[in-house]
């Protein structure tokens, strides 16, 4: 288990880990996960950096707090957790609506981003998810299937079609990592997709020119499908595009060697 700390912030309590050393890394979570599930990524990374990772509002040890929550909200406390810290700046990872989060903070606070990941992401909420005939199976599943069904439908939209093995034992070996039963959304579910769709900064994406970024988005992902991520990258001057290929939204789980190969060659030697 990581040694989880916290900190107040307007006043909601946020909880938070920090593994390794080395050049700073912060890595923000997306909708449904709370921060363990960047350990495929903490327990390779953190022989070579110093990892944090904190637990968005209402998932794991962090409280849900009385506001309404959004991006801005979610960077701040992100930028919150640095303070907490003490670090100045880090490289910024962010996965799924993490990403989002990851652009705020390079929007509001520059300085604090060493560089930029985003992965599974975009820029615009209302894109997300386009209408898909996987997409409405697995949404039908989820909300009126038994609890084997609901974690199987969780399951397709997180790994590649035709994915082999026992689905059952995958969504048990996978629920640590994002805190809950597949079968079972965390409650502040609802409020982070509603962050999600009202965030859009495809209009200032140009304010980032400079920031080294890297942008990669999986080729079979539902929820976040490549276009959204080459939009972003376009958006960016000089950010790099990858496209994931094989991959699903879950690929920070199901293949973390990739990933992991893909930050270290980012982040660039010395930090």
């Amino acid at each position: 288990m990581n040694d989880v700390s916290s900190i107040v912030h307007q006043g909601c309590k946020i909880a938070y880990r920090v593994r390794g050393s080395g050049p700073p890394a912060l890595f923000i979570q997306g909708v449904n996960t709370h921060g363990d599930g960047w350990n495929p990524q903490v327990n390779d990374l953190a022989g070579r950096y110093a990892c944090l990772t904190f637990d968005n509002r209402g998932t794991g040890g962090s409280d849900r707090g009385s506001e309404p929550i959004t991006v801005e909200q979610m960077a701040a406390d992100a930028a919150a957790v640095m303070r907490a810290v003490g670090w100045e700046s880090a490289h910024v990872v962010g996965h799924s609506l993490g990403g989002p989060v990851g652009l705020q903070l390079a929007l509001t606070a520059r300085k604090r981003v060493r560089s930029l990941a985003l992965l599974c992401s975009f820029a615009d909420g209302k894109g997300v998810g386009p209408l898909s005939w996987r997409l409405i199976w697995a949404g039908m599943r989820m909300r009126f299937g038994t609890k084997g069904m609901k974690r199987r439908a969780f399951l397709d939209l997180v790994v590649p079609p035709g994915t082999k093995g026992d689905r059952n034992a995958l969504a048990a070996e996978l629920a640590p990592l994002f805190g809950h039963d597949l079968a079972e959304p965390l409650l502040v579910l609802k409020d982070q997709m509603k962050a999600m769709w009202a965030f859009d900064v495809n209009g200032r994406l140009g304010e980032l020119a400079g920031l080294r970024t890297l942008v990669a988005n999986a080729e079979f992902d539902p929820i976040a499908p490549p276009k959204l991520g080459r939009g972003v990258a376009a958006g960016i001057p000089g950010a790099r595009y990858v496209n994931l290929d094989g991959a699903s939204h879950g690929v920070i789980l199901t293949d973390p060697k990739r990933v992991n190969a893909l930050l270290v060659e980012h982040f660039g030697e010395g930090g």
